[in-house]
């Protein structure tokens, strides 16, 4: 299988390196650009980019006008990088299209999972039709859940809920999140009924469902075994 390309913007060169090092060992290709304009040149010379991690602050263009110039052709996932743990940002990205958002200092391994999950979502990232984890498996083609070997029925969202979680697995999920990717930006109401949606979940899923933690003040976790 081709290596999927993933272009790195930062302004600085230690960070851009530790990322490359993370994502080369999870067989990725990286291409860097230190700043927003030498981000687009690079963008547009290559046209099969599977996804960009963006810093905000960068000099000669910030990581906001490279994202919209990259809206307004095209609609591969970008990952916000920041050292300002701004509401307001936070909002400003996702109101430009912006796939995940993460502040710095942030964790390599998370960063690198997040990639993998939003390419899996994307479909970029080849990795089979069944997700497994402590004895769970979910096969997305069928639609079904097995349970130590036993199937599970759940509704199309407990479905949609689990397969997030297994996807996601080992990263902390706000219920913000949650809402986005399983209920979708187009959903307004109350962000509790993902609480109830999960209590349904783990009492389905037996003495599994003791796999997804609560973060409290937060959201979820899968515990990957």
């Amino acid at each position: 299988m081709e290596r999927l390309k993933v272009l790195v913007v930062d302004d600085e060169s230690r960070m851009r390196k530790l990322v490359r090092d993370f994502l080369v060992r999870k067989n990725f290709e990286v291409l860097e650009a230190g700043d927003g304009e030498e981000a687009l040149d690079i963008f547009f010379q290559h046209k099969d980019i599977a996804l960009i991690v963006l810093d905000v602050m960068m000099p000669k263009m910030d990581g906001w006008q490279v994202c919209r110039e990259v809206r307004a052709y095209s609609r591969v996932p970008i990952i916000m990088l920041t050292a300002r743990a701004d509401e307001s940002d936070e909002l400003q990205g996702f109101e430009l299209g912006v796939d995940e958002y993460i502040a710095k200092p942030f964790s390599p391994k998370i960063l690198v999972a997040r990639i993998e999950a939003i390419l899996r979502r994307t479909n970029q990232l080849e990795t089979g039709e069944v997700l497994s984890c402590g004895g769970i498996e979910v096969n997305k083609a069928a639609h079904q859940v097995l349970i130590d070997g036993k199937q599970v029925d759940l509704s199309y969202k407990e479905f949609e809920l689990l397969t997030y979680f297994m996807e996601n697995k080992g990263i902390a999920l706000s219920r913000e999140k949650i809402l986005n990717n399983v209920w979708n930006y187009d959903y307004f109401g109350d962000a509790r009924t993902i609480d109830t949606h999960v209590k349904k979940l783990r009492s389905k899923m037996g003495e599994k469902g003791d796999l997804i933690k609560t973060i409290w003040g937060m959201g979820y976790k899968l515990e990957a075994e």
